[in-house]
């Protein structure tokens, strides 16, 4: 016997089920209940049971398996020290005494590991001086320079042509003087800011003294930020194609290090964010360390900020402080509406409505398909008749009357709807009375789509210091973008200022 449709279970309702006789009445039970074990069997199916991908999961399910952790649940699981736990490994079962004793063990390079070194010395293309231009003593620039180096290092550096890119290899010597005075002045890499992670044997530091140039390092987080390559990947890239041999150790740090000197830009455009008359704001899960964080976007027409952190207000409010007074495009998530000033996304409720005309319950079906249809025939209007149109008002009483004809119906998914959008109805309509609010949120949402991508292929990121680099990177990427620039060689030129303690300089407009 053919298996059962959605069509046939519309037409099974309480008279049909009486007038079946005794026999048949058991044959369609017994069928109902090999239907109803195949959805409750498909509805169990995860990543881990089954072929689907980990990125289908649920992610509020995630804190009772083994692999991810809620965020309320697990906070001290989240604070352990680097060195004790991992991010991405498989914790045992309990029951699994082989499993049960393994020793946790810190993401990366272990200690005893194979080191990575190079057989041969690079050989520079050129050997570039570094000279102290004043005494640190006395102040006075009459220098007398030694004519050996004190010290030298090779930089790498990626190198635009007119046929594409190359790579360059400097030497950079350091030099010292002596003044007048008889104090000896030594040439000095520049030093920046200085990123402190708990559990990390050595501290993150920019400074110039550097194995990877500036633009070598934009292009490194260019393949792992924009592109979404791995570590491993990266290496391979730049070994193949570039003649390029460089440790997977080196790579993560060349990208964490973009990431930390684009802190400065990020907080100059928090500042900006708050003075623009409309925004679009968004989020979506993230994992950090295994735990369920949750990646929010700010976006304006040429602004864009990311940040990682809970999905509680105080994550908000750090985003849009109380000196913005614009209007925010969102969707129906409780933590916007405390904000006056707000546009629902339509889309979402589109979607819902869409969801509601392939139900089973045949006056659900209609009321959904009546629903959508105002929706999108306001939309319409809108856009072809302005503000105070004869025929918005027409519809916005009849999407009305839907609504409360539909908040008073058993059917729960009808119900829900219909009272969420009465509960809301001022932010689901403010675009009527000001044409220049968009219906949808969809620039935000687009904004979201490459680091969505990125979460299903990496699972999010390890430490505080990775995810604050990974928005920062998102944030500057984006607003380039926004603004017709090349962040490529803008993040380049914020690594080299980052390096000399300089402060970078803003994105142009």
């Amino acid at each position: 016997m053919e298996r059962l449709t959605k069509d046939d279970l519309t037409q099974m309702d309480r008279g049909y089920f009486e007038n079946l006789a005794p026999k048949a009445l058991i044959d369609l039970a017994c069928r109902l209940r090999d239907f109803s074990v195949d959805l409750v069997e498909r509805l169990e199916q995860n990543s881990k049971n089954s072929s689907r991908p980990p990125s289908s999961d649920n992610p509020y399910d995630k804190g009772n398996g083994k692999e991810f952790k809620s965020e309320e649940d697990d906070k001290d699981a989240c604070s352990e020290d680097e060195n004790n736990s991992s991010g991405d490994e498989e914790h045992s079962d309990s029951d699994d005494p082989m499993q049960s004793n393994e020793v946790k063990r810190s993401p990366g390079k272990q200690p005893g590991a194979q080191g990575f070194w190079r057989s041969e010395p690079p050989v520079p293309e050129k050997i570039v001086p570094h000279y102290p231009t004043v005494c640190t003593g006395c102040g006075s620039s009459a220098l007398k320079r030694s004519d050996r180096p004190y010290m030298g290092f090779y930089v790498y550096e990626l190198e635009k042509t007119d046929m594409g890119i190359r790579i360059r290899c400097t030497l950079e010597h350091y030099y010292g003087a002596v003044c007048e005075c008889g104090h000896e002045t030594k040439a000095r890499p520049g030093e920046g800011a200085v990123s402190r992670l708990e559990g990390r044997k050595e501290d993150l530091k920019l400074t110039e003294y550097s194995m990877v140039g500036p633009m070598l390092v934009s292009f490194i987080s260019a393949l792992s930020v924009r592109y979404k390559m791995s570590r491993v990947k990266i290496r391979e890239f730049l070994s193949y194609w570039l003649g390029l041999e460089l440790s997977v150790g080196t790579i993560d740090k060349s990208i964490r290090e973009a990431g930390v000197a684009c802190f400065p830009i990020v907080e100059a455009l928090l500042e900006d964010i708050q003075k623009q008359e409309v925004i679009h704001l968004d989020e979506t899960p993230w994992y950090e360390k295994g735990c369920l964080r949750w990646l929010w976007v700010v976006i304006s027409s040429h602004i864009a900020i990311f940040h990682i952190g809970s999905r509680k207000k105080e994550e908000l409010l750090g985003l849009i402080t109380e000196a913005f007074f614009g209007w925010l495009v969102t969707d129906g998530y409780l933590a916007y509406r405390s904000h006056k000033k707000r546009q629902r996304c339509l889309a979402h409720l589109i979607r819902k409505g869409i969801a509601l005309t392939g139900s089973v319950d045949k006056k659900a079906q209609k009321m959904g398909e009546w629903l959508l249809r105002e929706l999108r025939g306001l939309i319409k209007a809108v856009a072809e008749d302005g503000e105070g149109g004869q025929q918005c008002n027409l519809i916005l009483a009849r999407l009305k009357r839907v609504c409360k004809l539909g908040s008073e119906e058993e059917h729960e998914k009808l119900r829900a709807l219909a009272k969420e959008i009465l509960n809301d109805w001022d932010a689901v309509i403010a675009f009527v009375k000001n044409p220049f609010l968009p219906p949808t949120n969809n620039e935000a949402e687009r904004a979201l789509r490459h680091a969505v991508i990125a979460r299903r292929i990496s699972f999010g990121t390890r430490t505080t210091e990775g995810s604050r680099a990974y928005a920062a990177l998102l944030s500057v990427i984006e607003t380039c973008r926004l603004r017709g620039q090349d962040p490529w060689t803008y993040i380049a030129e914020t690594v080299a200022l980052g390096r000399k303690g300089m402060v970078p300089s803003a994105i142009r407009a």
